[in-house]
């Protein structure tokens, strides 16, 4: 006749096991596993083990072998299980990831999970799986855009330690033009938002005229100084500077931040700088508009009130527009730029060393 094998614990280990088989927050096939073994510990057979537990004896046994061979870590997991033998081996999966990385399909400048079952003769799931776990995404494209400025360096560093370390006496303003604001009137009216539907918008509209939004944005304070002109010319650049001389504190020097755009540089916009010697201007390198704060400013306008509004004129347009600038400044919010310029110029120099290295492949 054949014995189980006696199970001996330690004062620590059965006090353990205890902990395991009442702790509320214990999993119940934990819980399970310890009274088991608690139970062989006082010498009960398998079969009076599994009767009391309403368990078969079999598992009785697996789990009294499992403590005498891996101790309480054993009854912790469950040890691995062999599971179905898998359709698609190293190699198919391989392949599948050459393929994805290296080819294209005929018709088409990408793959989808489809086009590659096909071509591998293998299941449209097979190929999304393999995908997900090397993290492949032929779909998605990114853009980028690297500037080509002679003075990039130079110009990064000199805006990045404005931003960073900003002079004493001194207001650094981020300036800039959003053009051509559309008064787009819905040629019908849409559905309001309700439970299950959102918010319907006709895709066509009336145009009844643009302006251009002149801002400002004080980098300190977060505050928006702001003109909406017709158009964006030398002149209105001009206005919008004698705007800002006019609502800033006289004995403060200016430093502004504005792109490369021609009229910002116009000879009547230097000699006009050269009369007011308190504005310095700082302009940032080709292809770098994200280095100017006042573009995110733009895209919360846009978004949050402009893009899904209906204008039957102009005069409506500019006046949503002052509404908001008159609500932003009530409590304005600066950004916080937290890059710092070598941090920029190493990510730069390894999108150029891999633009480079694809070019010479």
């Amino acid at each position: 006749m054949r014995v189980a094998k006696a199970v001996e614990l330690s004062a620590g280990e059965d006090r353990q096991l205890r902990i395991l088989a009442k702790r509320k927050r214990v999993e119940a096939r934990v819980a399970l596993r310890a009274n088991i073994v608690l139970m062989a510990s006082k010498g009960l057979t398998d079969l009076a083990i599994g009767t009391a537990l309403n368990v078969d004896r079999r598992m009785a046994a697996r789990w009294r072998t499992r403590y005498l061979a891996a101790g309480v870590p054993g009854i912790l997991s469950d040890a691995p299980r062999p599971g179905r033998t898998p359709r698609i081996d190293a190699r198919q999966m391989q392949e599948v990831v050459r393929v994805t990385l290296q080819e294209r399909p005929a018709n088409a400048t990408h793959w989808s999970t489809r086009t590659l079952a096909r071509r591998m003769c293998i299941s449209e799931a097979s190929v999304r799986r393999i995908w997900h776990r090397h993290g492949l995404k032929p779909h998605r494209v990114r853009t980028f855009k690297l500037s080509k400025d002679k003075c990039f360096v130079e110009k990064l560093e000199a805006i990045v330690g404005l931003y960073l370390n900003p002079p004493e006496r001194a207001i650094v303003l981020c300036c800039d033009e959003k053009s051509q604001i559309q008064a787009l009137n819905r040629t019908q009216p849409g559905l309001p938002m309700k439970r299950g539907r959102c918010k319907t918008m006709t895709h066509d509209y009336k145009r009844h005229g643009t302006t251009t939004l002149f801002a400002a944005l004080n980098t300190l304070t977060g505050a928006v100084l702001g003109t909406c002109m017709a158009r964006h010319r030398h002149q209105e650049w001009l206005k919008f500077l004698r705007l800002i001389d006019r609502n800033t504190p006289k004995h403060k020097e200016l430093h502004l931040i504005a792109d490369n755009y021609a009229t910002h540089k116009h000879e009547a916009v230097q000699a006009w700088l050269a009369k007011h010697p308190r504005f310095h201007m700082h302009f940032t390198p080709t292809s770098s508009s994200w280095l100017n704060m006042v573009e995110r400013f733009f895209r919360d306008i846009s978004e949050n009130r402009l893009r899904r509004e209906s204008f039957t004129s102009v005069p409506e347009l500019e006046q949503t527009i002052y509404g908001y600038l008159d609500a932003h400044n009530l409590s304005p919010k600066p950004f916080v730029w937290t890059a710092k310029a070598s941090d920029i110029l190493a990510k730069v120099t390894r999108a150029r060393e891999a633009a480079f290295k694809y070019q010479s492949v």
